[in-house]
C-alpha cells in the first residue's frame, strides 16, 4: 500500500497506517500476549500449588535448612556431624560433587585427548584398540558401567583383613583403598606454596617463551623448563624447612583401617565410569577436531623439517583447539550432570543428600529446587569460563 499520495496541488501528504496492519505494533502486541499467558501460568501453577500444600499441611518455606540433620555423611571435605543442620548438610553433598566433577574433568581431558590422538596414530594396533575402546564404552549406558564398576569394587575386592598388598603401607579391600601419606608438618605448607608459586611461574614462562618465538622465530625448550620449576620449587622449600620424612601409614584397627589417605569403593567406581565414559566422547571430539585441519597443514610444517610431535603441539592442535572447544565444553557439562547418578551407588553427592534431606523434612518442592539452582549455577559456571577460553582461542582477523 503506497504510503503516500499526490494531491491536484502537487503536495504529498502521508496515508496512517491502520495499528494492526503495521508489524512493528503487531509484534509488540503478540510479545505483550505471550508475556501475559507466561505469567498467568505460573501464578495459577503457583497458587495452586500452594492450596494443595495446605490443604495436606504440609509447611513451606526454607527455614528447614537451620533445623537439626540428624543423619551421617560418610565422605566430607570439611567436618561434618549428625549435630549439624541441613544446610552444612547439603554443602557437604555440594563439595563432593564438585570434588568428583572438578577431578574427573582433569582426568577425561588427558585421557580423551590421548587416546583421540592415538585413534590417528599410524601405527595400525594402537589405533584399532583406540577404535574399540571408543566404540565399547560409548555404547554401554553410563549407570551400567558405574554399577559394574562398584561391583568390582565392592564384591570381588577381599575384606579389610584379608587385604591386597601390592606395596609396603598400601592396602586394597572392599571398604576402600588406603595409601601412606606424609605426617603433618608445617613443611608441607611451606612446598604448597611454592607449588603455586611454580604454576604461575610457568604461565608466565610459557606467555614469554610464546612472545620470544613470534618475535625471533627461536624455540624456548618450555617443558624440561617448566618440569624443573614444577619439581623442583616444592622440593627445595620442603628441605629448607626442615625435610622431614614421618610418614602416616594406615593401619587395622578393629573392623577397618585407620590413618593416612583413602579413597572409598562408592567415589572411585564413580569417578571411574565418570572419566572412562566421557573421555570416549572427548576423544572423538579431539579426532574430528584435528582431521579438521587440512593435510597441508602438517605436509608444509614437515618439509621444514619440524618433527612429528612438534608439527602436533605447535601446528595441529593449536588450530584445532577452536574446532575442539565448544562440543568440550558440551561433554564437561555432561560429566557434571551425570555425577548426580551417584546416588544410584550410595556416594554422598548433592543429589543423594539432597533426598535424604527431603525424606526426613517432606520440603520435596524447595530440595528440588536447591538441586536445580546448584546445578544451573554449574553449569553456567562451566560455560562462562569455555567461552572466555574460547573467545581467547579464536582466530583474530585484522
Amino acid at each position: 500500500m503506497p504510503a503516500a499520495q499526490d494531491r491536484p496541488g502537487g503536495t504529498e501528504t502521508s496515508q496512517a497506517v491502520p495499528f494492526w496492519r503495521n508489524p512493528r505494533n503487531r509484534a509488540v502486541v503478540f510479545q505483550a500476549v505471550t508475556l501475559l499467558l507466561v505469567f498467568s501460568a505460573g501464578y495459577y501453577i503457583f497458587v495452586n500449588t500452594q492450596a494443595n500444600l495446605q490443604r495436606q499441611s504440609i509447611s513451606t518455606g526454607f527455614g528447614f535448612l537451620n533445623r537439626e540433620a540428624g543423619f551421617g555423611i560418610g565422605e566430607a571435605l570439611i567436618r561434618y556431624s549428625a549435630a549439624d543442620s541441613y544446610a552444612r548438610a547439603l554443602l557437604i553433598g555440594l563439595l563432593n560433587t564438585v570434588k568428583v566433577a572438578s577431578i574427573g574433568i582433569l582426568f577425561t581431558l588427558l585421557l580423551g585427548v590421548v587416546i583421540g590422538v592415538s585413534r590417528l596414530s599410524r601405527n595400525w594396533l594402537l589405533s584399532r584398540l583406540a577404535a574399540a575402546y571408543i566404540e565399547v564404552v560409548q555404547n554401554i549406558p553410563v549407570l551400567l558401567q558405574l554399577f559394574f564398576w562398584y561391583a568390582i569394587f565392592h564384591d570381588v575386592l577381599p575384606s579389610p583383613r584379608e587385604s591386597i598388598q601390592p606395596l609396603p603401607g598400601v592396602f586394597f579391600n572392599n571398604r576402600g583403598f588406603y595409601f601412606p601419606m606424609p605426617a603433618g608438618h608445617a613443611a608441607y605448607a611451606w612446598a604448597a606454596a611454592a607449588l603455586c608459586v611454580a604454576v604461575v611461574s610457568n604461565g608466565l614462562l610459557r606467555r614469554w617463551a610464546r612472545r620470544r618465538q613470534e618475535r625471533t622465530g627461536q624455540l624456548f625448550p618450555f617443558w624440561p623448563v617448566a618440569v624443573i620449576l614444577q619439581i623442583g620449587l616444592p622440593l627445595l622449600a620442603w628441605y629448607l624447612a626442615g625435610a622431614p620424612t614421618a610418614m602416616n601409614v594406615p593401619e587395622l584397627k578393629g573392623f577397618n583401617f585407620l590413618g593416612g589417605f583413602s579413597l572409598s569403593p562408592e567415589f572411585s567406581a564413580l569417578l571411574i565410569g565418570l572419566v572412562l565414559y566421557t573421555s570416549a566422547f572427548v576423544a572423538e571430539i579431539v579426532r574430528a577436531g584435528i582431521q579438521a585441519i587440512p593435510r597441508g597443514q602438517s605436509e608444509a610444517a614437515m618439509s621444514l623439517g619440524l618433527k612429528s610431535n612438534l608439527v602436533l603441539s605447535l601446528i595441529i592442535l593449536p588450530q584445532a583447539m577452536r574446532v575442539i572447544i565448544p562440543p568440550l565444553t558440551s561433554q564437561m557439562l555432561n560429566l557434571t550432570k551425570n555425577s548426580s547418578l551417584a546416588v544410584a551407588i550410595g556416594y554422598p553427592d548433592l543429589v543423594s543428600v539432597a533426598n535424604t534431606t527431603i525424606n526426613q523434612t517432606g520440603q520435596a518442592i524447595e530440595g528440588v529446587l536447591i538441586i536445580m539452582v546448584v546445578y544451573l549455577m554449574l553449569s553456567l559456571i562451566t560455560s562462562a569460563y569455555m567461552n572466555w577460553y574460547n573467545k581467547k582461542k579464536a582466530l583474530v582477523e585484522r
